[in-house]
């Protein structure tokens, strides 16, 4: 039965208070810890002003602060409105403006005009933590934010209440009293997500600060992680870290491995599989606004390699640019509906749906076979177009992390007076690498147009922890670069 967020955590603390709710590194809540703790702070919330249906922008780092923050939240029937710690000012303000929260976590008062607390902040303590009552049902539980490359940002509010059935994980293999391990930034619509329901639940969630994949084989087998959600940059990480110490780490406790995010390399899913066994690998394929997924394990891939699985007939079709509907095998652009009679799954506040003909589109571009598995292509917005040929980065990047020394890339286009556009690759590896070595190696796994012309090698990651990378102002910072 759908029960309050703030309320299952009440009745979870009540049925076994001492059970582990969330571990950050070296800090540890048990349950009757957080639940009195999210009390307490939400009564500090209230006497600033938050109320029923009242936005919260959360702009704090992972740890335990962060989930007991949000259920705060909750208990006052309020919406949590997460974002990363290290948002730019600009962008942040942009994001504030849109939501008007009635509070801000995470930064130092004076900077917006709405009320704010710093990271760290402690109500009064003689604030009573017993549990609220009654516990408030927010409209939506989450309003996701995206103030992305494109420099608009949007917030992407839930279609769902704050009501969740204490059951509602097992649809992605979770199981009551587990132990879930959430290795992404928590302002990230898949973690966060993970996180809550795992709670829900009643799952010990144990986070990572920031993603280390030496840190996350070793939480996996020290907590006996049973499910965990990684995207593809740290699987390849992690796979690396496995193949150099291969008699070190124990994944013998897990039962799901989600990833999601982003395109995951053919032969990077094949090692997965072999490493953990089909049956415990899935991938999903949709977006945060939850019109429709699609969902495929490792056994069902092998048999529809490169597939991120079958929606549900009617969810999902393929168009051209006029929108007629394309045959099996041809790629066009992926739209997605709700299935017939099902409420709206989300809304937007400072943003307009892509939509035809009562079909969204989330600019991803794919084909479908004539069983109805998925292909992704790449996003339409993405894709390079040189000397007339269609070119997918997604495709460049998972060929150019075959190399053992490449960490993170990102392929875009840049202006070319010949040929239109150029494909060009900023890369992050472990040591430098010669222009000709990068190309003889691509030549055995790319035909010659899809190569990139041109490389720019960089110290830093060009892909943040949950594996998304800024490619529209990374494509114009590079060709600011070229000129």
């Amino acid at each position: 039965m759908p029960t309050p967020l703030g309320q299952l955590l009440t009745e979870r603390a009540a049925a076994d208070p001492d059970f582990p709710a969330v571990t950050c590194g070296d800090d540890s809540l048990t349950r009757r810890e957080l639940e009195a703790r999210a009390n307490r702070l939400a009564r500090a919330y209230a006497q600033m002003g938050v109320g029923h249906n009242d936005f919260v922008t959360v702009a704090l780092p992972n740890g335990v602060e962060f989930v007991t923050v949000c259920f705060a939240i909750w208990k006052l029937g309020a919406t949590p409105s997460p974002v990363s710690a290290k948002l730019p000012p600009r962008e942040l303000a942009a994001i504030i403006e849109l939501a008007n929260p009635a509070l801000i976590v995470g930064v130092e008062p004076g900077l917006y005009p709405q009320p704010s607390l710093p990271a760290g902040y402690e109500p009064d303590a003689a604030l009573s933590d017993d549990p609220i009552t009654p516990v408030r049902v927010a409209t939506s539980w989450k309003a996701a934010t995206s103030g992305g490359s494109t420099g608009r940002p949007k917030l992407i509010l839930s279609g769902d209440s704050s009501e969740m059935d204490p059951l509602a994980g097992a649809v992605w293999g979770m199981r009551e009293n587990g132990v879930v391990l959430v290795p992404g930034p928590l302002y990230h619509n898949a973690p966060f997500s993970f996180a809550a329901i795992a709670q829900a639940m009643g799952n010990h969630v144990v986070l990572l600060p920031k993603f280390d994949a030496e840190a996350a084989l070793d939480a996996i087998a020290r907590h006996r992680v049973d499910q965990v959600n990684f995207v593809p940059t740290m699987m390849l990480r992690m796979l690396r870290v496995i193949q150099e110490h291969p008699e070190r780490f124990d994944l013998s406790s897990l039962q799901a491995v989600w990833h999601m995010a982003a395109p995951c390399p053919e032969w990077l899913k094949e090692a997965w599989i072999n490493l953990i066994g089909g049956d415990k690998l899935f991938e999903l394929y949709g977006g945060t606004e939850a019109q429709a997924y699609a969902i495929i394990n490792g056994t069902e891939w092998l048999a529809h390699r490169g597939s991120v699985g079958r929606p549900d007939p009617g969810t999902m079709c393929i168009l051209d640019a006029d929108g007629v509907a394309l045959s099996p095998g041809e790629v066009g652009e992926i739209f997605m509906r709700r299935p017939e009679g099902a409420p709206p799954s989300y809304r937007y506040i400072g943003a307009e749906a892509r939509v035809r003909d009562g079909w969204e589109s989330l600019g991803d571009m794919g084909s479908m076979d004539a069983d109805g598995y998925l292909y992704l292509s790449d996003r339409r917005t993405d894709m390079i177009l040189a000397g007339g040929a269609n070119i997918y980065p997604a495709e460049v990047e998972a060929a150019l992390l075959e190399h053992p020394l490449i960490e993170t890339c990102v392929v875009v286009g840049l202006p070319d007076d010949d040929l239109g556009q150029r494909v060009h690759a900023v890369v992050q590896a472990k040591e430098p690498l010669a222009h000709d070595e990068l190309v003889s190696f691509l030549s055995d796994r790319l035909v010659r147009y899809k190569i990139p012309r041109s490389f720019r090698f960089v110290d830093e990651a060009v892909r943040d922890d949950a594996g998304k990378a800024r490619r529209t102002a990374i494509r114009d910072e590079e060709a600011r670069l070229a000129q």
